[in-house]
């Protein structure tokens, strides 16, 4: 395969992001052929290259995309004995290092990529990239054009800088009103913060999209499927700053 960066190889590996393995690499937690690298741009030969991180060797096998149905009740983590998690519904995915790209709330059902992608996951995370992710919301209160307005002036939610500009299309009005939001950013407990601020409780939230990539209607919860070559560059190209044009899903059947 050829020279590749060391932090690159580790990404690819599933070990981390690329900032988090660049750390690793910084604190002697890398050898390559049993010689400790301290420089994230080192080139290594990924044909006859021994690499191990924290102790164990690793392997760069083809990196795999899978689109997840995340149900309620599960933690967006790779692994915790107390209670389940989504990695416990991909045991018998192919490929080693996966892991979860980014987070949904236990409460929060829908689309969730897993990969061993680290540079794609870098990618669609960076706050610098303002990648699309759009969700069905229910939530107690009536919306009107003034919610609307004030999602789209960017909401004060108790942070340091003011929520990025987002986009309310309101489906249903009324004591429980539903919605479809699409944020450019991905803070803690953006989209619930966001309806407090507007005086709302969110009684339902699921994700249907991000970057390009659609929840599938047919694809039930805890299930998942292979990413398409057609999705992949989609996500690749909105990892890359690119613009994504998508449709607008509409509310789950």
């Amino acid at each position: 395969m050829g020279k590749i960066r060391l932090d690159k190889y580790l990404a690819d590996a599933g070990e981390g992001t690329r900032s988090q393995v660049k750390e690793l690499i910084r604190r002697g937690q890398v050898l390559v052929d049993g010689v400790c690298v301290k420089t994230p741009e080192y080139k290594l030969d990924t044909d006859t290259a021994k690499v191990m991180c924290r102790g164990k060797e690793l392997s760069r096998e083809g990196l795999v995309y899978y689109l997840f149905h995340k149900p309620a009740g599960c933690l967006t983590a790779t692994e915790d004995v107390s209670q389940p998690v989504v990695m416990d519904y991909l045991k018998e995915a192919p490929g080693k290092g996966l892991f979860p790209v980014g987070r949904l709330d236990k409460d929060t059902e829908g689309l969730l990529l897993i990969t061993n992608d680290g540079e794609l996951a870098h990618g669609l995370l960076s706050p610098r990239r303002h990648v699309e992710k759009t969700y069905y919301v229910e939530v107690r209160g009536v919306l009107t054009e003034k919610e609307e307005e004030l999602f789209a002036s960017g909401m004060e939610i108790g942070d340091e800088k003011p929520a990025l500009p987002a986009r309310l299309d309101i489906l249903e009005s009324g004591r429980r009103s539903k919605a479809r939001v699409t944020i450019r950013e991905g803070r803690y407990h953006q989209i619930k913060r966001m309806f407090a601020a507007a005086g709302m409780e969110v009684t339902y939230l699921k994700r249907l999209s991000m970057g390009g990539l659609t929840l599938p209607e047919e694809l039930g919860k805890g299930a998942f499927r292979a990413l398409t070559l057609e999705e992949v560059r989609r996500l690749k190209e909105a990892a890359a700053g690119g613009r994504i044009s998508e449709e607008k899903p509409g509310p789950p059947a």
